[in-house]
Order: structure tokens, then sequence, then C-alpha cells
């Protein structure tokens, strides 16, 4: 398959000062305005799940549920969707994380992940691994096995992969 990084990343916007001072946020409205950047993301983040069995994909509110829904899509598997605090309407379980920004807390239903299941994280970007780290633990707390983390971009100058170098993780672009 041939490497999408360049046609991909020309479909990322720059915005300065975005949440606060001093941040770069990488936006990915532009890549979801494109059919085709869509397509090539999508073609990317399925490329690296050949031969791997998933029975999930479970992906994190909000900008990841537009690929999270996609991959599960084309997985053919159930789609879980982890959330801010009070959206989601069963029994949950909760976890807290420090963001690159702040902190926060997210939630997933505690019936969605059976043991042995196994999972594809998804999220759209990889910056400091609080956010990652978060659904991983939650995941394994219900017993499932986590089979790759993907994402769209990962910000390596954050180096988030020390939050959870135990799992396999793949982005479809690297800044």
């Amino acid at each position: 398959m041939k490497d999408h990084t360049q046609d991909l990343k020309s479909y990322i916007t720059d915005v300065p000062d975005f949440p606060k001072k001093g941040i770069i946020f990488k936006d990915i409205t532009s890549l979801l305005e494109s059919p085709e950047g869509v397509s090539l993301c999508l073609e990317s983040l399925l490329s690296e799940l050949k031969n791997k069995q998933i029975d999930k994909v479970v992906a994190i509110e909000a900008r990841g549920f537009f690929f999270g829904m996609l991959l599960a899509q084309s997985l053919n598997v159930p789609f879980v969707p982890v959330r801010k605090p009070g959206k989601l309407p069963r029994k949950v379980i909760t976890q807290s994380f420090d963001l690159e920004y702040g902190s926060d807390v997210l939630e997933l239903h505690e019936d969605a992940i059976q043991s042995g299941d196994k999972i594809l994280i998804h999220d759209d970007v990889f910056a400091t691994g609080g956010t990652a780290e978060a659904v991983c633990k939650m995941v394994e707390s219900l017993g499932g096995q986590i089979v790759q983390c993907n994402f769209i971009m990962k910000l390596d100058f954050l180096e988030g992969s020390k939050k959870i170098g135990a799992y396999p993780v793949f982005a479809a672009m690297r800044y």
C-alpha cells in the first residue's frame, strides 16, 4: 500500500493559540471536509490492522468517533463510545486523566467490554498519552485485551508513548 502521510498532512490545518495561548492545534476539520482525504486516512488506518483479530472498536469522544465508526463498520465489529461524564445512559466505569492543557474524566459502559474481547482503541490525536492511557486502563479493568491504539495523528514531541508503551501504536500521520 502507498504511504499517504504527506497527502494526509495537506488536509490538516494548524490553528495557533487554541485551545489556549502557545498551543498549535492540529485541526482535522479540513480532512473531514474532503471525501478523498477521509478515504486516504481510513485506508491508512486499516492498513495496520491486516491479520489482526479485532472484536470491538473503542473510540474516544468526540473527534475519535468520526473514524472510530468507519473503522468498526469496515471491520464489521461493534463500536463502543467513550464519553465525558453524564453522557452514557447505563452503568459506567470512570477514569480521570491529565491532558497537555488540563485534566478531564472519561466514562465507558461497564457492560461494553467482555473478558477476552480484542480491542482496537481509536482517537484523533495522540499527544501526551493521558487520554489513551485512561481508556486502556478502563478496557483492561473490564477484561479487554488491547490489540492496538490507532490515531489519525501522533505528536511525537509530546512523548505520549511513555504512558502507553506496552501497546502497539499506529498513527496515519506523525508530527
